[in-house]
């Protein structure tokens, strides 16, 4: 078959399976199978496509309909600009968690002095606990090159971690990952800022989550019963861990502003704020050490 052909068979099939954004997610499996950039495949629509690579760009179309999400076909998701290797160990980066590192980024701008050439500023110490692909701190270490900060980041899936390194080290940046199960081997340091997009969905609702969804580890979406789990837990002995007047940052679910701000004003966090995504969800609770 041509590049044309090839992409219409591969809408096509993905319609009759229900399956949303079908042409523009069969021009994405070609132009990975080829190796080629859009541009490409317009231009060149009438050429054929080699047997090896047919066959290869229907198994990935099987493959969509069986609900794989297709980044993890790509191996690859952008987040904040960056591009980010992804595969089934780790949580898909999402934009609703770009309005965290957003604030976050605001938070440092907002309070801490930027370095200067002969003046060396405040250390900053950020963790990013949960880290998945590293989204959250590489995004910040990306964008906050101005700042003496030591970058933290951890997560208790080993897996998790090795693609979290490899998108530290194809991003440029430096960050110190610790597998921990939260604050278990994380010994004698003290963070200015805690942010986490911990497992946040309630334990009965994961089996009603798209199908696509369902196939990302479930260790990154499941929060316990009630959801709340890792807020519990992280709010309790996170304030060991911080310095006077630290921070402590969340992605919460859409529902959760008041259980999760009640859990902090229980363990003596203050100034507590949310902040919405852009679908006007609550989707970030700010709060600081008291």
């Amino acid at each position: 078959m041509t590049i044309k052909d090839l992409i219409r068979y591969g809408k096509n099939k993905l319609d009759k399976n229900n399956i949303d954004e079908s042409l523009l997610k069969s021009k994405m499996l070609l132009e990975y199978v080829l190796n080629k950039k859009r541009e490409y495949l317009m231009i060149h629509q009438d050429e054929d496509v080699k047997k090896s690579d047919e066959s290869l760009f229907l198994c990935y179309i099987d493959r969509l309909i069986e609900n794989e999400p297709i980044q993890y076909i790509l191996k690859k998701q952008q987040f904040m600009g960056l591009e980010l290797l992804v595969n089934e160990n780790v949580l898909i980066p999402r934009s609703d968690t770009e309005v965290l590192v957003e604030n976050v980024i605001n938070l440092v701008k907002n309070n801490y002095s930027k370095t200067f050439k002969k003046v060396k500023k405040e250390e900053i110490n950020i963790l990013d606990m949960c880290t998945g692909t590293g989204a959250i701190i590489i995004s910040l270490a990306k964008y906050l090159k101005d700042y003496n900060i030591k970058y933290f980041a951890s997560d208790v899936s080993i897996k998790a971690l090795d693609i979290a390194k490899e998108n530290a080290l194809r991003n440029n940046v430096e960050i110190n990952f610790i597998e921990s199960d939260l604050f278990t081997n994380i010994k004698n340091i003290k963070f200015d800022i805690i942010v986490s997009n911990p497992p946040y969905i309630e334990k009965g609702v994961i089996k009603n989550l798209d199908e696509n969804v369902k196939k990302e580890p479930v260790i990154a979406l499941d929060g316990g019963i009630d959801g709340l789990d890792f807020y519990r837990k992280i709010s309790k002995i996170a304030k060991e861990y911080l310095n006077k007047n630290g921070f402590l940052c969340y992605e919460i679910g859409y529902n959760q502003k008041e259980s999760v701000s009640d859990i902090l004003i229980k363990n003596g966090y203050v100034d507590i704020s949310c902040l919405k995504d852009y679908g006007e969800n609550d989707r970030v609770i700010i709060s600081r050490k008291g």
